[in-house]
């Protein structure tokens, strides 16, 4: 691999630390659980996540806030509700096309 090719990537991980230390958290990985299995619905509220989960609404209020800050997931308002979801242009996407680049870049290095 060359100079080049190693200064892009370690740019990109460095793009994209927020959304690995957003999925490095287990709260967080429950609460992306829940979501994609609430995936069929049109988004979940707040007391939807907390009653799969077992969390407080506050801990669930918080970790959404990250995962919607790392841009993971999006929300929908209707009125006063806000229903979370997978965000369709989610960084995790982009993440995993990094990932798969380095696999790819490892794999002829062997």
């Amino acid at each position: 691999m060359n100079s080049t090719n190693e200064d892009r990537l370690l740019s990109e991980f460095k793009k994209n630390q927020q959304v690995l230390s957003a999925i490095g958290d287990e709260t967080r990985q429950a609460i992306l659980v829940t979501l994609i299995r609430g995936s069929q619905m049109l988004g979940m509220r707040v007391g939807d996540i907390t009653e799969q989960t077992h969390l407080s609404r506050p801990a669930v209020s918080h970790h959404l806030r990250i995962l919607k800050e790392a841009q993971i997931i999006d929300v929908r308002k209707e009125g006063t509700k806000n229903f979370y979801y997978l965000s369709v242009s989610s960084k995790l996407r982009q993440l995993k096309d990094l990932i798969l680049e380095l696999d790819e870049l490892l794999a002829r290095c062997q």
